[in-house]
């Protein structure tokens, strides 16, 4: 295959995983084409998440799948601390209504069907196309600045490429991505392996409808509801022990049994046992030149709270709307540094956060359950402790280009901007569409008005006395600058002078073609 041969896709993403089909949704919308790659014919069947916060969710909104998602998933009521004899330490409860984002702080679902949900969505999209069953082998630089795909038809065995000007590495924890830009991954101390069993039953099992943590040094554990008849169970597996060891009911019956006292084990169907090890790692580089990690390539997350398939998630909504922008030269190459210099903080955070529960449900023999039985039952007194443990919202992103924070106490930018109902029954996130924009409690005049539209943002004026207004008051603010993620960009006290920091925005202000 000569050069001229080779065809020619702006972005290829090498994984179709929950980050790659939500990366390139978006870029579909604003007008990108794409190629997915994947090895698999379709959706993997196994389950593995099974939880996502309204951030999250938020985001599947942006992708026109919220009402779909809704009906396949299930909110939960938040966390129960457990000690070894199942007794309740500490109860942590969230609202299963909406939060500030539009949308249940947790809910429960099965990872293979999001994934139909994402691709059947993807399909409505003809910038985008997905091609299963091929296995990428190779990434190569070409002299001109592109990307050289090679890949394999997994069903005929035959050879392809296809060059880009930007490849996406979607492909999971053993990343040949990652590999092929020299990144490593950074130990950040964590590797325990754990049993994880999936178990269907039309038989109520009573239990609470939150996460149940049994904080046990010998036999940590987790349980949930993430469906109408389907259960999730994760156990710390023993240095002797493997999943073969838990292959039917019967096995795990000494497992489950304080869940499922009551129904019979014909009751039970046991969907899926298996083995896996919870790591806790982030790439040393997210990029290299016009190559770029998302999702699993770039970070492992202990599932303890439930963030690892959304930190991929937020990976796709922070790069495409600025890989959008300097595709169509709206934005400087420049924009595109500001991925890593973003995410990665964000996991490291994450990820911490993640670490410090499991060791707080594993550590410490005897003497630590024997702390955890008087300590726990008051972390709702500590200051903020019960707010973090409550409260779904991450931590802003730090300073870069497009986060101009302030010393402030008060600050909002690098925020979500919240997402209340302005219109009707639709919220904000309809009202500003894909692009960024102005919102603020001061109605601009003329020249301000104009430099906005110049600049392809969109103006949101808010009344005194809405939720905006007095997210604004507390934010020491009259506006705001929101980026096409919903990351509040900036504010301030004069919309006129933040008029001017706008960047151009036209392929972020472009709807779905």
């Amino acid at each position: 295959m000569t050069a001229q041969d080779v065809p020619h896709v702006p972005v290829v993403i090498v994984g179709a995983g929950p980050t790659g089909v939500t990366v390139a949704t978006l870029l579909a919308q604003y007008g990108v084409d794409c190629l997915v790659l994947d090895r698999w014919a379709g959706v993997y069947p196994r389950p593995r998440a099974v939880h996502l916060d309204d951030e999250i969710f938020r985001m599947l909104a942006r992708l026109g799948i919220a009402d779909e998602f809704a009906a396949i998933s299930r909110p939960a009521l938040g966390l129960r601390l457990l000690d070894s004899s199942m007794t309740t330490l500490a109860e942590f409860t969230r609202d299963t209504g909406l939060s500030r984002n539009g949308f249940p702080q947790a809910n429960m679902f099965d990872q293979p069907q999001l994934e139909a949900l994402l691709r059947t969505n993807l399909k409505r999209h003809r910038r985008a196309e997905l091609r299963g069953n091929a296995e990428v082998t190779d990434i190569a630089y070409l002299a001109d600045g592109r990307v050289r795909i090679t890949y394999a038809a997994q069903t005929s065995g035959s050879g392809h490429a296809v060059d880009a000007d930007f490849v996406l590495g979607c492909d999971g924890a053993n990343s040949l991505v990652r590999t092929r830009i020299g990144s490593s991954m950074e130990d950040l101390g964590f590797e325990q392996r754990w049993l994880v069993v999936d178990v269907a039953t039309a038989a109520d099992l009573h239990q609470w409808e939150g996460v149940h943590q049994v904080c046990d040094p010998i036999r940590a554990g987790t349980y949930m509801r993430i469906g109408a008849h389907r259960y999730r169970w994760e156990f710390r597996l023993l240095n002797d022990e493997t999943a073969a060891d838990f292959e039917t009911i019967d096995t795990l019956a000494p497992l489950i049994e304080p869940w499922v006292a009551d129904v019979s084990a014909e009751d039970l169907e046991l969907v899926r046992v298996t083995e896996y090890t919870f790591r806790a790692q982030l790439a040393d580089r997210w990029r290299r030149d016009r190559v770029f990690l998302l999702g699993d390539a770039a970070h492992l997350t202990p599932p303890f709270i439930g963030q690892g398939m959304g930190a991929g998630v937020r990976d796709a909504m922070n790069l495409a709307w600025k890989l959008a922008g300097v595709l169509d030269g709206s934005l400087p190459d420049a924009a595109l540094d500001t991925y890593q210099q973003e995410r990665k903080p964000h996991a490291r955070h994450m990820i911490r956060l993640a670490l410090g529960v499991g060791r707080s449900m594993t550590a410490g023999g005897e003497l630590g359950s024997l702390v955890r039985r008087f300590v726990v039952p008051q972390l709702h007194r500590l200051p903020g402790l019960s707010a973090k443990l409550l409260d779904s919202q991450t931590p802003p992103l730090r300073r870069t280009r497009f986060v101009v924070t302030s010393r402030s106490p008060f600050n909002l930018a690098g925020q979500l901007c919240p997402n209340p109902v302005v219109a009707g029954d639709a919220r904000l996130d309809a009202e500003l569409g894909d692009g960024f924009a102005v919102v603020t409690t001061s109605v601009p005049g003329p020249v301000e008005r104009a430099l906005i539209e110049q600049r392809g943002a969109v103006l949101h004026v808010t009344a005194p006395g809405t939720e905006l207004a007095r997210w604004l008051h507390r934010g020491r603010a009259t506006a705001a600058i929101v980026r096409p993620d919903r990351t509040v960009m900036q504010t301030g006290r004069h919309v006129g002078a933040l008029c001017g920091a706008l960047p151009a925005s036209e392929s972020a202000a472009r709807l779905s073609q």
